[in-house]
């Protein structure tokens, strides 16, 4: 056989490498790292001890800041931040946050008094906030168009899977070594996500020595025959692409939504393992269990949802089942009479508020112009923050005004609501 034909036999013979999935298995841990790191609290404001050293034992409104405070700094770095991801690429940003949180982490296992816990955790927004847009930017680098949502869901496993392993977890590791190893177990851990995306990734494929062309003229054909779909180039600049969706009623109908969903999902995050130890009399073990099992149920609500999101061409449908569905099961939660009742409708609640999310970002990816991407989610996700920042203490608030978590809880019933109508005007919009 010729030297020709033995190189048309290999050539055929090659079969593309799938660098695109090593890529959002690394987006997938880093999330479920940074989710680790933001639900440390939520376990610790059921701990006496802790709440003791901080002096808050007592004060919902103080427990729920601890929250709060650090999704108003991680919305402002969203918003104000956002941008680095356009400018410098998402790698070196990405790096640079996971640096920031394992400071936060040590520096929040050290403190003495509740200013310097609030501290820690606003030095954990920051980071966190200039992560996220990152995540956006990764996969509209690294994806055609028809598979982002199957993407989306894959790296958003870690919003779920994160506070899964975060409850029964710290739960362990508070109960046996007490709440300052948590910190220092996540600034540990913190390590695996920066040597991830400082080795096994890069802003572009093309720039990557782990593709081969089969792959490479796959992701880039995608993305070509997305851009020709549009009928034009990208604006020449950042300003002129955010006029794209600043000025669109999508856009502004998702951040709608998005407030409300993270309005929820925050006050759930912060408020369930108190809920289920105080107001339902569960034990400090039996608690980590059943506040793991709510987020252990959205995994694999985000699994399915992944695949069948991209088979459906209006993406709002599964953003208006998600606000319904939280709605209902916060509802029946916070009147549930029996321990087991409350957490399965716990079950429901936060497995809905996963399934929108895929189909979400995708629209966002739709919607947004390539080089405004990291402005434009950053922005979102900021504002999106900034309505979770005030749930914690509003829900905190209405347990010490009202004294029982349920009226806590039905503030989160309205948020769901006004995002389930965000939805449904998407949907008539076909979006």
């Amino acid at each position: 056989m010729s030297e020709k034909a033995l190189v048309q036999q290999a050539e055929a013979a090659e079969q593309p490498t799938k660098q695109r999935v090593v890529v959002i298995v690394v987006l997938l841990v880093t999330l479920l790292v940074a989710y680790l790191d933001r639900v440390n609290v939520s376990v610790l404001v059921a701990d006496e001890a802790f709440l003791a050293a901080m002096g808050i034992k007592g004060n919902a409104v103080a427990m729920g800041s601890l929250m709060s405070l650090f999704l108003a700094t991680y919305a402002i770095a969203n918003s104000v931040l956002g941008p680095l991801g356009d400018w410098w690429g998402p790698r070196k940003v990405m790096a640079l946050a996971i640096v920031l949180w394992g400071l936060s982490c040590i520096y929040g296992g050290l403190v003495t008094t509740f200013a310097g816990m609030l501290v820690a955790r606003c030095i954990l927004g920051l980071g966190e906030g200039m992560h996220w847009p990152m995540q956006m930017k990764f996969v509209r680098n690294w994806f055609p168009p028809n598979e982002r949502a199957r993407a989306n869901s894959t790296w958003l496993l870690g919003l779920a899977a994160g506070p899964a392993i975060a409850m029964p977890l710290f739960v362990w590791i508070v109960g046996n070594w007490g709440w300052r190893s948590s910190f220092f177990a996540l600034a540990a851990i913190g390590i695996i996500p920066l040597i991830l995306i400082w080795f096994f990734t890069t802003d572009y494929p093309r720039e990557s020595k782990r593709i081969n062309h089969l792959e490479l003229e796959y992701i880039e054909n995608g993305l070509q025959a997305e851009a020709s779909a549009k009928q034009q180039a990208e604006p020449v600049s950042t300003w002129e692409a955010s006029k794209g969706f600043l000025f669109n009623l999508d856009y502004w109908l998702c951040v709608l939504f998005y407030i409300c969903s993270s309005a929820a999902w925050w006050g759930l995050m912060t408020w369930i393992p108190s809920y289920l130890k105080e107001a339902m009399g569960f034990s400090w073990k039996s608690m980590g269990f059943w506040a793991n099992a709510p987020y252990a149920a959205a995994v694999v609500a985000l699994v399915a949802v992944g695949y069948l999101t991209d088979k459906v061409e209006r993406k709002a449908t599964f953003g208006i089942l998600h606000m319904l569905g939280g709605a209902a099961g916060i509802y029946f939660a916070a009147h549930a009479t029996d321990q087991i009742e409350a957490a399965l409708w716990l079950v429901v609640a936060v497995s809905a508020l996963v399934i929108g999310l895929p189909g979400h970002w995708s629209m966002i990816q739709k919607v947004v112009p390539e080089k405004a991407l990291a402005t434009g989610s950053g922005l979102e996700s900021g504002l999106g923050s900034a309505g979770g920042a005030l749930t914690p203490v509003i829900v905190g608030y209405f347990i010490d005004a009202t004294g029982s978590y349920a009226g806590g809880l039905m503030s989160l019933v309205m948020f769901c609501l006004i995002g389930a109508v965000a939805m449904i005007a998407l949907w008539f919009r076909k979006v």
